[in-house]
C-alpha cells in the first residue's frame, strides 16, 4: 500500500510540475520601438531572443546603416538575406491584390513629409510629382538574391510590414525551442499561439482612434480572443502624424497621390496567419479607405479578418468588422 501511495504521490508530482511550468516576460526597444515577450518555457531564452532581434536589425532595420535594407538603399552590390526576401516577396504580393495601395517604394515620399530619415521644411506639388516619377513597386524586382531597381534614386521602406514580420521571426524562434504558449508583441503588433499563463486564450485591446502621439492612450474600443496561432496588427493615423500651420499630417500616404492619405478609417486592425501579413493588409486598408478597403479584404482567401473604426460626418465612430471576427470578440463599444 505504502508502495501505491508513493507511486501515485509521485506521478501527481510530475503532472503539478509539468503543468507549472513558468511563464516568462522579456521587454526592451528594438527598430526605435518597444516589446514585450510573454512565453512558457523550462528555461529563460533571453540571449537567443537578443540575438535575433540583432540579426534581424542587421537584415531589415532602415535606420542602421549596417543593414541589408540600408545598403540596398545606397545602391550598393549586397545580396539579400532570406528575411529580406520574405518580406519583399509578401510586400510584391500585398502590393498587386491592394491594386498599388500597398507599395513599399514610397520611402522618397514618407522622407518628404517627414516621417522618415528627414523632414523637409515645405512640400510643394512640384516636389512630389518629382518623386511620384520613381516610385512604383512594378519598378523593382528580385533577380539572383539582389535587388535591381528601374531607377538608382528607388528606396524600399519596410515600416509597414518587417515590426510584423519581426513577431513571426521570434514566434518562430520560441517555437524551435519547444515553446508553443506565446505572445510576441513588437511596436503593437502581435503574434501568438497557444495559452496564456491564466489557461484561457490570448486577448488583445484594440485602441479607441484618439490623438495619441506619445502612446499613453489605454482607452479600448474592443477587445478580440486569439484562441489560433495568428497575427494581429493594427495601423492608426491617431499616433504618427504632426501639425503645422494648423494642418494635421498623417503617416500614411497614398501612392496614388504621393500625399497624405485623408480616408475615413481612422484605424485598421486586421487578423491573419501571421502578423506579416496582418500588418501590410493594415497598412493598405488605411490608404483605401472603408468600401475598398471592405471590398479587398471579403475578396481574400479565408482566415484574415479586419475590424475598422471608421470616423462619421457628426465626428463619431463607426465600427465595421468581418463576420470571423464577430466570434473572436469580447467586448465593443458602438
Amino acid at each position: 500500500m505504502e508502495k501505491w501511495i508513493l507511486f501515485l504521490f509521485a506521478c501527481c508530482l510530475g503532472v503539478s510540475c509539468k503543468q507549472q511550468t513558468p511563464y516568462y516576460e522579456e521587454s526592451g526597444t528594438v527598430f526605435h520601438t518597444v516589446y514585450h515577450i510573454k512565453y512558457q518555457s523550462e528555461q529563460l531564452l533571453t540571449d537567443k531572443i537578443d540575438a535575433e532581434l540583432q540579426a534581424f536589425n542587421l537584415s531589415l532595420n532602415p535606420f542602421n546603416p549596417n543593414s541589408i535594407l540600408a545598403k540596398v538603399n545606397r545602391n550598393e552590390d549586397v545580396e539579400v538575406d532570406e528575411w529580406f526576401a520574405t518580406v519583399f516577396n509578401k510586400a510584391m504580393e500585398i502590393s498587386a491584390r491592394s491594386d498599388g495601395m500597398f507599395d513599399v517604394t514610397i520611402a522618397p515620399l514618407i522622407n518628404l513629409w517627414g516621417f522618415g530619415f528627414e523632414r523637409k521644411d515645405s512640400v510643394s506639388q512640384q516636389m512630389v510629382d518629382s518623386l511620384l516619377t520613381f516610385v512604383g513597386y512594378r519598378k523593382i524586382r528580385l533577380e539572383n538574391n539582389r535587388v535591381v531597381k528601374d531607377d538608382p534614386r528607388m528606396m524600399l521602406n519596410f515600416s509597414a510590414i518587417a515590426k510584423g514580420f519581426a513577431c513571426d521571426v521570434i514566434a518562430g524562434l520560441l517555437e524551435r525551442e519547444g515553446v508553443v504558449n506565446y505572445m510576441v508583441d513588437i511596436g503593437g503588433e502581435v503574434a501568438v499561439n497557444g495559452l496564456n499563463p491564466n489557461g484561457h486564450c490570448w486577448r488583445a485591446g484594440i485602441n479607441e482612434p484618439e490623438d495619441d502621439p506619445d502612446g499613453t492612450n489605454t482607452r479600448i474600443n474592443g477587445i478580440v480572443q486569439l484562441c489560433n496561432k495568428c497575427g494581429l496588427a493594427t495601423s492608426g493615423n491617431y499616433r504618427n502624424f504632426y501639425e503645422k500651420d494648423g494642418k494635421r499630417y498623417a503617416h500614411t500616404i497614398d501612392p496614388r497621390t504621393g500625399y497624405p492619405s485623408e480616408q475615413a478609417i481612422l484605424s485598421a486592425s486586421i487578423i491573419a496567419s501571421d502578423c506579416m501579413t496582418a500588418d501590410a493588409y493594415a497598412t493598405a486598408c488605411m490608404a483605401m479607405g472603408p468600401e475598398k478597403a471592405v471590398q479587398m479584404m471579403e475578396s481574400l482567401p479565408g482566415g484574415v479578418e479586419y475590424y475598422f473604426i471608421c470616423s462619421t460626418s457628426d465626428k463619431l465612430f463607426q465600427v465595421k468588422y468581418s463576420e470571423g471576427l464577430s466570434t473572436m470578440l469580447l467586448k465593443i463599444k458602438k
